[in-house]
């Protein structure tokens, strides 16, 4: 994992994570299998020795078994706050517009870390749902590429029984 100190002394852990889209414009979303069972981008931690699109490519075969072709930077997300009522250290991520290279869908490859894939149309997104998957979402929607935003996490939502 590639961590960051501030000046200030906290930490910034980077990660990655990608807006695949189908034929039909539907977002692809995981599921997480633990903690608050949010939906997200799929995606995860940057490794220390590889590059924001590596890890992402990386991230994405583990997660959906899809190959992925990085087309364009969506932004970069400093997520931050405490809105779970825990210390968590600020997560700095590169969200990419990605294409699946090749045909078939995507299969859940990460049962531990991921509970569920699917295709959501983008003005019915699930919840409950990452504040950086939210913001991101609205951004590549609405054509913006080369976003820097700082993003608040979400207050802690209610775990929902699989």
């Amino acid at each position: 994992m590639s961590y960051s100190t501030l000046s200030n002394g906290s930490k910034v852990t980077s990660a990655v994570a990608a807006i695949i889209e189908d034929a039909a414009g539907r977002v692809l979303l995981c599921r997480q299998a633990g903690g608050h069972q949010l939906w997200g981008l799929p995606g995860g931690k940057t490794r220390a020795e590889e590059s924001p699109v590596h890890a992402a490519i990386r991230d994405i075969r583990e997660e959906t078994g899809l190959e992925t072709e990085i087309v364009e930077l969506i932004g970069l997300y400093q997520l931050t706050g405490d809105g779970c009522g825990t210390t968590n250290p600020d997560l700095f991520v590169h969200v990419f517009r990605g294409r699946i290279d090749g045909d078939g869908g995507p299969a859940l490859n990460a049962p531990g870390r991921i509970s569920r894939l699917a295709w959501h149309d983008p003005d019915a997104l699930p919840a409950p749902l990452t504040a950086t998957t939210r913001t991101a979402i609205t951004d590549a929607a609405a054509g913006r590429t080369g976003v820097i935003r700082e993003v608040q996490r979400d207050a802690e939502p209610e775990v929902i029984d699989a």
